[in-house]
């Protein structure tokens, strides 16, 4: 894998950095998030700016914990499904509910894979494939935190060190992931890795968004872009074939603004493959951006509230999800019920099961060599 650049350098120390942020109208708070069933605390970080937005992330799992967002009206709201408390991430820890995934997000065939002709074997969780680094990836965690703040922007960075083996990778891997806040709404995160062995990974962020509001009903009408002109078609376990297929005539056509339920329920295999009862969209769409920063990946916008997201991404791909296995039965944020399509992610990564898919860009890492990815999702004001 080639190495990609790091945007926006090195964090300031916390006393300058501090003094500059309230200056710019940016706040950095930490406090507790609790304690996990052996002791272990839970810090969280609030992240503010002087628009209204606020993202709260915690140490368990890398999570972005919470995100107020203001509507047409100014009015702040969460748009990001998750838990009050701790208990509630280690219960359910299948949804991924705003983790970091790694070691590699998505899905690895039958959990196995070649590096220089040894077979690594990931526990299988998902049927037959190792999803999202295998039961017990980067989202089950603990992570070590600092602030990060530099000029303009607040943040907090996280560390993990993942030991050889674990979950079956190969290599001590060290990663760094930041999230910072600024006064333009934009939320950035990046991500730094280094292994001592060559490896696999595919890191991402696996929040879910609901633009009209954490446990709101639905997001069958918010309106959805997504410049990408081909897919990476699936088998019905969603592993990819190996085809980066064209968009156009299919339900996977977002080039032009469309509601996610426009084509939701078609009667077309790749969607019932995604949700074999009611369909889906659970696909990974090849950015026409070519790791561009600076170009507009994807855009998704609720006419109700008012509220847009635009993402930035310098990943070749992008996971769109839309809840389609939540079934009302997890209870979030506040006691609210997240049903059936009320939300959707927005994954950044390289392509699923793209060791065994040697057409597909390289997720290898090896030693000497730094893993980067950035990813911003920026929400302007109404």
């Amino acid at each position: 894998m080639q190495p990609r650049l790091l945007l926006n350098g090195i964090a300031l120390s916390l006393m300058i950095s501090t003094f500059g942020a309230q200056a710019a109208g940016l706040s950095n708070q930490q406090g507790s998030f609790g304690k996990m069933p052996d002791g272990t605390p839970i810090e969280k970080y609030t992240l503010k700016n002087s628009q209204g937005v606020e993202a709260v992330v915690i140490t368990y799992g890398g999570v972005l914990q919470s995100l107020l967002i203001p509507d047409k009206n100014g009015k702040a709201e969460d748009i990001v499904l998750g838990f009050d408390d701790v208990d509630g991430y280690i219960k359910n820890g299948n949804v991924y509910f705003g983790a970091t995934i790694g070691r590699f997000g998505n899905r690895i065939a039958d959990g196995r894979f070649e590096v220089d002709g040894k077979t690594y074997q990931i526990p299988q969780n998902d049927g037959s494939n190792a999803l999202h680094g295998g039961p017990e990836g980067f989202d089950k965690r603990v992570w070590k935190a600092k602030p990060a703040d530099e000029d303009g922007w607040v943040g907090v960075e996280l560390s993990y060190v993942s030991p050889d083996g674990e979950m079956g990778f190969p290599g001590t891997m060290t990663t760094h992931v930041t999230y910072s806040l600024n006064e333009d709404n934009e939320l950035r995160i990046q991500y730094r890795a280094t292994t001592d062995k060559p490896t696999e990974l595919n890191l991402t962020n696996h929040s879910y968004f609901n633009l009209a509001g954490a446990g709101s009903p639905s997001v069958l009408d918010q309106v959805a872009t997504l410049h990408a002109s081909r897919y990476t078609p699936v088998t019905e376990k969603l592993i990819p074939t190996g085809e980066l297929a064209e968009v156009k005539s299919t339900p996977m056509d977002f080039l032009q603004p469309t509601r996610f339920g426009e084509h939701i329920k078609d009667d077309h295999q790749q969607l019932k493959f995604a949700e074999a009862k009611a369909g889906g969209f659970d696909f990974n769409w090849v950015l026409d951006t070519d790791g561009d920063l600076s170009k507009l990946a994807t855009e998704v916008h609720d006419p109700e509230s008012g509220r847009r997201l635009l993402m930035y991404t310098t990943e070749p791909g992008v996971q769109l999800y839309t809840g389609n296995f939540l079934d009302g039965s997890i209870k979030g944020k506040g006691g609210k019920t997240y049903s059936h399509w009320s939300a959707f992610t927005l994954e950044t990564q390289h392509y699923p099961d793209s060791p065994n898919q040697p057409d597909f860009p390289s997720t290898r890492l090896d030693p000497g060599e730094t893993y980067t990815q950035t990813t911003i999702y920026k929400f302007p004001k109404p």
